[in-house]
């Protein structure tokens, strides 16, 4: 079940416009949350899984680049739908375009300047492994007379 939106984590108030960056800050977002955090997630896909973090969603428009889009690097994977974009200089992943909405970005709550995402409670997890987009139909050229 999803999260409620999150207006605020710990002491930290989410604004209309709030900013996020790398760990050495070279890369620097700002990022349009005028009803907080929504669409908070955690993923169990390969990549997912490997980085660990609580994301939340934007729109496409409600990301901005404010500094570093030469720092930025990015990884594709499988069917190429998703591109998770990187700091190249300390390597903290910052944001992705969604596999599960290509028309939406998922970004890194740790990022987010004043959150600690390990104080959000309730994370729902998404099923990145069994996705939708991997599921074939079956091959009848392959199934024998009398299989249904």
């Amino acid at each position: 079940m999803p999260l409620s939106p999150l207006r605020k984590i710990g002491d930290t108030v989410i604004q209309p416009k709030h900013r996020a960056s790398c760990h050495c800050g070279g890369v620097v977002l700002e990022l349009d949350l005028p009803d907080g955090i929504t669409d908070a997630r955690r993923c169990t896909c390969s990549m997912c899984r490997r980085k660990g973090a609580v994301m939340g969603g934007v729109a496409m428009d409600g990301l901005r680049i404010l500094q570093g889009q030469e720092l930025l690097s990015v990884y594709k994977f499988n069917t190429q739908t998703a591109e998770h974009y990187f700091c190249s200089r300390c390597g903290i992943y910052t944001h992705h375009r969604r596999r599960s909405n290509p028309s939406q970005y998922g970004f890194n709550l740790g990022c987010l300047e004043g959150v600690d995402p390990n104080q959000v409670q309730g994370v729902p997890v998404n099923d990145g492994v069994n996705h939708p987009a991997d599921r074939q139909p079956p091959n009848k050229s392959l199934q024998r007379s009398g299989d249904t």
